[in-house]
């Protein structure tokens, strides 16, 4: 028997299965690597050794309106380790810079002081100027042109005015862009939501290249490279983290060769080879993530990624919040006709795009191809409307699945931690 522990919210679920019906059992080696160096040695030594580009203290010199995008309350990204050192070095190359830090929100709601010092620590929140972006806010957006998608590129004045751009984040897989850090900084971080909901539009998420690991001819991708490059975004500094936020691998330099580099460090950890199977269990790595159902799309992509035609995933995830959103719920909730959802998707005018229709649309291409087991804390009701069947156990959405496809001997795939892996 082999013994399954997949992580559910603080907790476990947990089973045997008979060997010979797992098909793989595919984990990331990011939660078993130790790096040799500490997490400030790992960033400092990234800022020494830049990739495509100079120093950051010598890029400094000369530029006396420096802006450094920031992430927000919504990543993880060690910024008390990364903003302290990355403004040291500005400051060595130009003691006198005016810099502004600027939060890059997106179209979240805006970053509360609390937040900063949380992220930051009190000092940097006292002694620096920093400001939050808001998409919404046209006094401080400048439109400076078309993306290559048509799309109007509509982005924070801070950034455009700044002599020196630069940004720290962090790299992950990203359900639609590939990866996250680089140039998301600028686009969708610091643009305006007009700019964000076109780069978001269905036919660009509609594409096979618009996945997790894929960046090779990405349009969403494109458009955000584009913009992060026609908003000179000099320099960032992007880490890797493994499950305790800790720093593990830093790069720094040019937006995309640096964070080429990081993505190659991420691929040599989380990549997987696909192995199809009729069922895929799989989690969106227990808790704080797997807080809603609106959050758990994101680990169904992986599932997806190794599944045959018409087969039947089951999802782990606590969802003590219930379903996470509220038009997210209603739309399903209001349409059964899941093909029909999809059309009026695929229909959508770019620049009509609404917020989260992206979530719903991937949402809706998984049930279209795929029944959906969902074990979950959530009322069994939400789970239904939602157009998933409701479990409360590995064996009992076992045995669901089993009697939806017919084969009590279907071969089962498991993805301990479906949001850390690339399935390719």
């Amino acid at each position: 028997m082999t013994k399954i522990v997949l992580p559910y919210g603080k907790e476990t679920l947990n089973a045997e299965i008979p060997d010979e019906r797992i098909s793989a059992v595919m984990v990331s080696e990011m939660h078993h690597y130790v790096p040799e160096k500490s997490q400030v040695e790992l960033v400092k030594e990234a800022l020494e050794n830049p990739i495509g580009t100079p120093k950051l203290r010598d890029m400094a010199k000369g530029k006396n309106k420096v802006t450094i995008i920031a992430s927000d309350h919504t990543r993880p990204v060690p910024s008390k380790i990364i903003m302290p050192l990355m403004l040291e070095e500005i400051r060595t190359g130009n003691p006198e810079a005016e810099i502004t830090i600027l939060i890059s929100t997106g179209c979240h709601r805006g970053t509360t002081k609390d937040e900063l010092v949380s992220k930051f620590g009190p000092e940097i929140v006292e002694s620096e100027n920093i400001y939050v972006h808001d998409c919404d806010d046209e006094s401080m957006l400048t439109d400076i042109g078309i993306l290559p998608s048509g799309g109007r590129m509509i982005l924070n004045k801070i950034a455009l005015e700044a002599d020196l751009l630069v940004s720290e984040g962090f790299i992950e897989p990203h359900f639609f862009a590939g990866y996250s850090g680089g140039r998301k900084s600028v686009l969708p971080g610091v643009a305006s939501r007009k700019t964000v909901m076109y780069n978001h539009n269905a036919t660009f998420i509609d594409s096979e290249r618009s996945r997790t690991g894929i960046i090779e001819g990405n349009p969403i991708h494109k458009d955000m490279l584009y913009a992060a490059r026609a908003a000179r975004l000099d320099f960032i500094c992007n880490v890797v983290i493994n499950s305790d936020k800790e720093v593990i691998y830093a790069v720094a330099g040019d937006a995309d060769l640096a964070h080429t580099d990081g993505r190659n460090f991420l691929n040599s950890k989380c990549k997987v080879d696909a192995v199809p199977s009729d069922i895929v269990i799989t989690t969106n790595g227990g808790y704080p993530l797997d807080q809603n159902i609106y959050q758990a799309v994101k680990c169904m992509t992986a599932a997806e990624a190794t599944m045959n035609p018409g087969g039947v995933m089951i999802i782990g995830a606590k969802s003590n919040d219930g379903h996470g959103g509220e038009q997210f719920y209603k739309t399903f909730k209001e349409e059964q006709d899941v093909e029909k959802m999809m059309n009026e998707f695929l229909a959508t005018p770019s620049e009509d795009t609404i917020p989260d229709q992206w979530q719903s649309q991937i949402f809706a291409r998984i049930l279209k191809n795929y029944k959906v087991i969902y074990i979950s804390d959530a009322e069994d009701q939400i789970v239904e409307d939602l157009h998933m069947t409701p479990a409360h156990s590995i064996e009992e959405a076992l045995e669901k699945a089993e009697e939806m496809l017919g084969n009590k001997d279907a071969k089962i795939a498991v993805i301990p931690d479906g949001v850390s892996v690339i399935v390719l």
